[in-house]
């Protein structure tokens, strides 16, 4: 197992930015054997940590390392900064493509990834799980898979009014319309996880998804509405419930659900081959 903490040059963020990584180049030994060196090209999951988070936050609260020994999974867990994910033309800043586009082709040059689509993941959690689905859905080409868990689906009570007022968030107006845009022109455009998600069944390319929330969250509303759509539009999904809050305990048991239903998804192809 290796931990790496790098940062690149990033054109769509205008800066540096900055990743913690995952690697499983090796195996904990058996039985007093040697440890056994895994070359790759390994499965790659880009995570995402929430609101008021850092890249560092799944590794110091989770499993995460651990998963990733288990099914031979690298991990790319990038700084997002309070950005929902989303690109902002109005500042010049596209951390939607950032983690779209740019931080796989330049993790893909810095460490032996599989460059496959159906070995590219995305998750995260909160603000992370709505990076997570927008992300995964608007680059549907490259992720395969979504992961996500008590996801910010917000823009629905962002277009509504109701954000302004929402007890977790206690942040401006002005926060929102930076992130979002103008409410006239969010629906449909490509910061709507519902467009997008049509858009990927028509053009029938659509990522397996695998949507987690407490049933005690203060988002399980806005969760179980975006499942409901799903299932009205008959996208393919999976929708986990378990008793559980907006943290960590909750979470740890979600990533844990997540990667093994992914893991048993992927036993027939890795049979077959």
């Amino acid at each position: 197992m290796a931990v790496i903490r790098s940062e690149y040059f990033s054109q769509t963020m205008v800066g540096f930015r900055s990743f913690t990584a995952v690697l499983p180049i090796d195996l904990p030994p058996a039985d007093g054997a040697r440890r056994c060196y895994v070359p790759g090209p390994w499965p790659t999951l880009y995570l995402l940590h929430g609101y008021a988070g850092g890249r560092n936050d799944w590794l110091r609260n989770s499993p995460i390392e651990e998963l990733a020994v288990r099914y031979g999974l690298a991990v790319i867990m990038p700084d997002g900064d309070n950005s929902f994910y989303l690109d902002n033309p109005e500042t010049g800043v596209y951390c939607g493509e950032m983690i779209g586009r740019e931080l796989v082709e330049v993790t893909r040059g810095m460490f032996n990834l599989s460059h496959k689509r159906g070995d590219t993941l995305i998750g995260g959690l909160s603000m992370g799980g709505f990076g997570a689905i927008r992300n995964g859905l608007k680059y549907r080409d490259t992720f395969s898979t979504i992961l996500a868990f008590s996801s910010a689906l917000i823009l629905n009570q962002y277009i509504s009014g109701e954000c302004e007022k929402h007890p977790a968030m206690g942040t401006p107006a002005t926060y929102y319309r930076c992130t979002f845009g103008p409410k006239e022109e969010a629906r449909g455009s490509d910061k709507d996880p519902e467009a997008l998600a049509e858009a990927a069944l028509k053009d029938g390319n659509a990522p397996d998804l695998f949507l987690a929330c407490g049933s005690e969250d203060f988002l399980f509303a806005a969760n179980t509405e975006f499942h409901e759509f799903l299932d009205r539009k008959s996208y393919p999904h999976t929708w986990w419930v378990e008793p559980g809050i907006h943290n960590f305990d909750f979470w740890n048991r979600a990533v844990t659900a997540g990667l093994a239903w992914w893991n048993e998804k992927r036993q027939p192809a890795k049979e077959g081959i």
